[in-house]
């Protein structure tokens, strides 16, 4: 894994992606506020300036009846990581809620309708990047 420097984003943090020497980086300012990082077609993160509400997606997850829930692999105050299944194939997707400073981030996977879902240790390295990210302090200046 590399480290990835966010603060030429304006995020004042930084988040491990996978190799990109062999799968091309992609750095996406979306007009909605969201930046997406996309590396190859094993890694593709989300994050937006503010915290998801981990409790709503849980219920809205339970509700769903197109992709179907199965179980959470991982359900903590900040951070679900769960399986669910839509006409028998199995999904794996993740939402992590992060402090850096003040301010409040969530980083969540990005589900590509023209693509096959990531797998489960695909969305595992995802979850794992986002959890681990670490700020960047700025030096003070003299």
């Amino acid at each position: 894994m590399n480290v990835l420097d966010l603060s030429k984003y304006g995020k004042p943090f930084a988040i491990f992606v996978p190799d990109t020497v062999a799968a091309k980086l992609e750095v996406v300012q979306q007009t909605y506020g969201a930046l997406d990082i996309k590396v190859g077609k094993s890694f593709a993160v989300s994050i937006n300036e503010q915290a998801a509400d981990i409790e709503l997606r849980k219920k809205d997850l339970k509700d769903d009846e197109v992709n179907k829930f199965k179980s959470f692999s991982t359900e903590e105050p900040n951070s679900i990581l769960w399986e669910s299944e839509i006409a028998g194939k199995p999904e794996y997707h993740f939402i992590i809620n992060q402090k850096v400073g003040t301010t409040d981030y969530s980083i969540e996977d990005i589900r590509n309708t023209d693509a096959e879902p990531f797998g489960k240790e695909a969305i595992q390295k995802m979850y794992d990047s986002a959890k681990n990210i670490k700020e960047i302090k700025k030096a003070p200046s003299a």
